[in-house]
């Protein structure tokens, strides 16, 4: 597969609610079903710093570093003998209204520009990473406080199950599929010790989210991130 693009992915806030899956199996895929943990469905809304990005070896002006703010969930695909553990975004929010109009009118992503910010504290105690960003006049915000301990998630944990999906898939209408891989080693894990949210779950994904969201996360961590590369897509053949 050729390379589309290439970053670091930096101070990963990770906060995962379960859901029912009849919720979500509306949004599922073509060709993909839903990924189950100990038979929990679970959505995820994810906090992220892009660094150094690249896209098709070319660096963008301006466009380089941003934040990104998703609200994910997780499906599988078999590919022969190889079972292929993937993510399905339901938003994407950064902050340059080129990035989502590029995603949104090529890719089929669900994009959206929002002014965006954030802010990471480390010290010998530990680490806060800080995200804000506005919807109209509405701010939301997370923040999350981890102690100094970092490591890679034990087999068979909650934390290794939403770290741990190396594929993405984009419904393109009509039965049709993208599917992408997502390259990156395994991610080191901080454990949080207190989480913030000031989040309108209703306004920015839809009101089947807002009562889950309001609830306080079933997991909360830190992913310390790496560099990533996304391998260019390829749609697959409608069932």
């Amino acid at each position: 597969m050729s390379v589309f693009l290439e970053a670091k992915w930096r101070d990963l806030v990770m906060l995962s609610w379960t859901v029912d899956p009849s919720m979500l199996a509306p949004r599922v895929p073509a060709g993909t079903t839903l990924d189950l943990f100990e038979g929990r469905c679970f959505v995820s809304l994810i906090a992220f710093r892009f660094e150094d990005t690249v896209v098709r070896g070319i660096p963008i002006p301006f466009h380089r570093d941003f934040e990104e703010i998703n609200l994910r969930f997780y499906v599988t695909r078999r590919e022969g003998a190889e079972l292929r553990r993937g993510v399905v975004f339901i938003k994407e929010i950064v902050p340059r209204a080129a990035i989502a109009f590029v995603a949104r009118t090529l890719y089929g992503e669900p994009y959206e520009a929002m002014p965006t910010s954030s802010r990471i504290r480390e010290d010998a105690k530990g680490k806060t990473a800080s995200y804000a960003w506005r919807q109209g006049a509405r701010a939301h915000s997370v923040r999350m406080e981890c102690g100094p301990d970092a490591a890679v998630p034990a087999a068979g944990t909650v934390e290794g199950f939403i770290a741990e999906h190396y594929w993405g898939y984009t419904a393109r209408g009509r039965g049709a599929t993208d599917e992408y891989r997502v390259e990156h080693p395994a991610w080191m894990v901080r454990a949080s010790t207190q989480v913030y949210r000031d989040l309108d779950a209703g306004a920015l994904y839809g009101p089947e989210f807002a009562e889950v969201l309001a609830g306080p996360p079933e997991s909360a961590f830190l992913a310390e991130g790496s560099r990533i590369t996304v391998h260019a897509g390829r749609r697959l053949t409608p069932p």
